[in-house]
């Protein structure tokens, strides 16, 4: 042992020889001296030679080896002497690394401390910065607050000082030299951050409070993301792997959604919702759209929460002002004419407004829904919905209905009660609106108006002569008759309702029918139910939006504004709307565009969703289905949207199980080049309703065989389409029977094989014709005749009562006793009914 100021040598092994290195708290260490003690090692000499054999025996020498041991003995002493050896390089070896492991913590926990330490200085020196330059800056407003208020003798005779003190209150650089006492202040600062004089290069990436005051070059790091960095490190270096807190969150969720949208409301990888929908059968990719239920088992099972919410709060902008009593004002009730085919309807409202309106539809029918006001004799205004009979026009007479405050009936005294007559009572009642029954043609020697009201009450409408509530007036439309009692009978319906509106308020009404006119554009014919609607007016009606260009009244006069119940027609929309929109007048044009843009979207994801939500299941037999129907594509284009979409339900009902009408495009307007082109990609004809194809789209349907058609009286057009549907029918195939034959003898022919000798017992035996063998009247074959002979020769057909033979093809279990059955086969085309 050696003396170390009277303290005893640590036994230690250090890093180096001689030397051990202790660590404390704080991150302090000293480096201590030792003393290595090493172990004697006997090692046995090599040369020592074997007693009389001429080898070195195991134990070594005997001369040199102590007295009484023998080789064996020797020998087991060198084997403990090298496993002790082993032993102690393995517990060095061992010791070195549990040293260097504790070393390693000792450094990790040494670098945690002084990074902690740091964080804190860095910290108390940008509050404490910061409190400086707060307290700089408020004693040079302050400076510059007094010197502005009261200037001093000496600023103005140094007007280098005042501009230096004007420049410190405008907060402008000055160029005068900055104080050595601020400049050497901050430079303490610095100091008092360096200490020791160490290198603080290791916060040069930290964004410090006080660099941020004073500009900085260019974008550093935060405190705060440093502090992560460190935190990352040192669990890196920890080993741990820390699960992150899930995070539960509040999904809000519209009608319909994207599927990408939804995995970054819930913050979920999108690949993981759509292996989610997956699972429920769903087959749908991120950028196609859900509906709220699917969300919301979806959010449910990733953990999260739906709140339902509605993305039509953009449509708060449209005002739902409650109005007050004193601004309603009386207004002219909506009257709507429905009625059955040909029963006259167009005729009696012509005769009230003395007008041929009829003149002007294509076959006497009224073709689209016309809107006109009507003054009586008595000076009351009446507002006539003057809706088509066909079956196919059944939505457009709904739309009426829904906007109408009275429904007039009309029944043909000679005709009676007739199906489009029964739907025109079921859309009244659904509509909740008063009915006056108006039986016309009561001038025909065949009228009978009382069997018209007794056929009223088997579908519950029961007129005033039958003891009921419905008014009921007898007119002609020919000779006039009846027609001043009809006129009473409105308006005293109207003060019962008492129809009362505020014209003062922004404009509301309903889109009756909308066109696209080639000079003007998209053209709504809209009936004002709310408000008044003025030239200028900013709009949203469905889909669209547009500005009032001009209106244009029933006679055809541009005015300036309509009332409450004034149908008029509206230019300056953006495109043409559907027929059964509310118009709704806004405020600003950045609104109404924001809402069309909604509606629009909100339409979009609906038709995507329902075709999205669809299983795999339903996609296959959705596919087989398909695939056992044969499709007539069509296009079709027309000149108003209600006469397009009457077009559209009455093909959608034209076929069954066999084949099927598919309306691939229907639009309003003129056939245009685009449309040629679609029907020539898909091999479908186009249909115009009123309208017709331009030159460029003409030339384009000669050039690539496109087959156009034009209509003008929806009846050709729907028997057109059912005819073309009916040649994709198969055709019907009729079994006629044409005779028996009774088989009495069965032989074997050489070359032929077993012949039946028959008696043809009914009708006659053909050799073209098909045959059934008969055994105790049960079929058990079915095919053809090989051979038919009578006698030896080879015969067409062979008459009752006749002897023949006969030999089946490919079938020889033929007895005696057997019948055959002789049928023929023919074609029959079919037709859609």
């Amino acid at each position: 042992m050696s003396d170390n100021d009277g303290k005893k040598t640590l036994g230690l092994r250090g890093s180096r020889p001689g030397q051990v290195k202790q660590s404390f708290s704080h991150g302090r260490t000293k480096n201590v001296v030792v003393e290595t003690k090493r172990k004697r090692v006997v090692v046995p000499k090599q040369g020592a030679a074997a007693g009389g054999s001429g080898k070195a025996p195991a134990g070594g020498d005997p001369r040199k080896r102590p007295a009484g041991i023998s080789d064996a003995e020797m020998e087991r002493r060198m084997k403990a002497l090298q496993a002790a050896k082993s032993r102690e390089v393995e517990e060095a070896a061992k010791r070195e690394a549990e040293e260097k492991a504790r070393e390693e913590e000792r450094k990790r926990r040494r670098e945690e401390a002084e990074a902690k330490e740091r964080a804190e200085r860095e910290r108390e020196e940008a509050l404490k910065a910061k409190a400086e330059e707060e307290a700089r800056k408020k004693r040079e407003a302050e400076e510059a607050k007094a010197a502005r208020a009261k200037p001093t003798p000496a600023a103005a005779a140094d007007p280098a000082a005042a501009q230096a003190a004007e420049q410190r209150g405008t907060g402008k650089p000055s160029s005068a030299p900055r104080k050595k006492d601020d400049r050497g202040g901050a430079n303490d600062r610095q100091n008092r951050g360096n200490k020791g004089g160490r290198d603080d290069g290791r916060r040069s990436g930290k964004l410090t409070v006080n660099q941020a005051m004073r500009g900085g070059d260019g974008r550093q790091r935060s405190v705060a993301s440093m502090r992560r960095k460190q935190e990352r490190a040192r669990q890196k270096a920890m080993g741990e792997s820390v699960e992150r807190e899930k995070v539960i969150r509040d999904v809000q969720v519209p009608e319909a959604i994207v599927v990408s949208e939804l995995a970054n409301r819930m913050a979920e990888r999108v690949a993981d919702v759509v292996k989610s929908l997956m699972k429920m059968g769903m087959m749908v990719t991120q950028n196609q759209a859900i509906d709220a239920d699917t969300a919301e088992l979806i959010i449910e099972e990733f953990g999260h929460k739906i709140v339902r919410v509605s993305d039509a709060d953009v449509e708060d902008v449209i005002d739902s002002v409650e109005d007050n009593e004193d601004d309603l004002e009386d207004r002219a009730p909506i009257i709507t004419i429905m009625g059955h085919v040909d029963h006259g309807k167009t005729s009696l409202l012509d005769a009230i407004r003395d007008a041929k309106v009829t003149a002007g539809e294509a076959g006497g029918i009224t073709q689209h829904i016309g809107a006109y006001q009507v003054t009586t004799d008595s000076g009351t205004t009446l507002s006539f919905l003057d809706t088509p009979g066909h079956a196919a026009f059944t939505s457009m007479r709904a739309r009426g209905a829904q906007v109408t405050d009275i429904v007039v009936l009309v029944v043909a005294a000679d005709d009676s009660v007739m199906p489009q007559t029964i739907e025109a009572i079921n859309h009244a009642k659904a509509a909740e609106v008063p009915m006056i029954v108006a039986i016309n043609k009561c001038d025909k020697p065949t009228a009978n108006p009382d069997q018209v009201r007794a056929e009223l009450l088997q579908h519950e409408v029961i007129v005033e002569k039958m003891s009921g509530d419905v008014q009921d007036v007898e007119v002609s439309a020919i000779t006039g008759a009846g027609l001043d009692e009809l006129l009473e009978a409105i308006a005293l319906q109207s003060e019962i309702l008492e129809l009362k509106a505020n014209p003062k308020r922004a404009a509301s009404g309903a889109v009756i029918e909308a066109q696209l006119d080639v000079g003007r554009g998209p053209v709504a014919t809209v009936l004002v139910q709310n408000g008044t609607l003025k030239q200028g007016d900013i709009f949203v009606v469905g889909e669209q939006w547009g500005k009032v260009r001009a209106l244009v009244n029933d006679h055809g006069d541009r005015v300036k504004e309509a009332g409450p119940s004034v149908p008029v027609e509206v230019l300056g929309l953006n495109g043409t709307p559907e027929a059964g929109d509310v118009l709704n007048v806004v405020d600003t044009e950045a609104q109404a565009r924001e809402i069309a843009e909604y509606r629009e979207q909100a339409a979009k994801d609906k038709r995507a969703a329902a075709g999205a939500a669809t299983t795999l299941e339903q996609m296959m037999a959705k596919a087989k289905a398909d695939k056992d129907v044969a499709e007539l594509p069509i296009l079709v284009k027309a000149d108003v949207q209600g006469s397009a979409e009457a077009i559209v339900q009455a093909m959608e009902k034209i076929g069954n199980d066999e084949v099927r009408v598919r309306v691939l495009h229907y639009g309003v307007g003129a056939i245009t080049e685009t449309d040629v082109g679609l029907a020539e990609a898909s091999g479908a004809p186009v249909i115009g309703f009123n309208v017709r194809a331009n030159a460029s789209a003409r030339n384009s349907a000669n050039q690539k065989g496109v087959e156009i058609r034009y209509y003008s009286v929806i009846y050709d057009l729907v028997d057109d389409v059912k005819a073309a549907a009916s040649g994709l029918l198969s055709a019907e195939v009729r079994e006629n029977f044409i005779g028996y034959a009774e088989i009495r003898e069965v032989f074997k022919v050489s070359g032929v094989g077993k012949v039946a000798g028959c008696l043809v017992t009914e009708g006659v035996a053909r050799r073209s014709a098909g045959v059934r063998l008969l055994r105790d009247n049960v079929v058990i074959h079915e095919g053809t005749l090989k051979t038919l002979k009578r006698f030896k020769d080879e015969v067409k057909e062979v008459l009752s009562g006749q002897e023949c033979g006969m030999a089946f093809e490919n079938y020889d279990d033929i007895r005696p006793n057997d019948v055959i059955e002789i049928f023929e086969r023919e074609e029959v085309e079919r037709s859609l009914d």
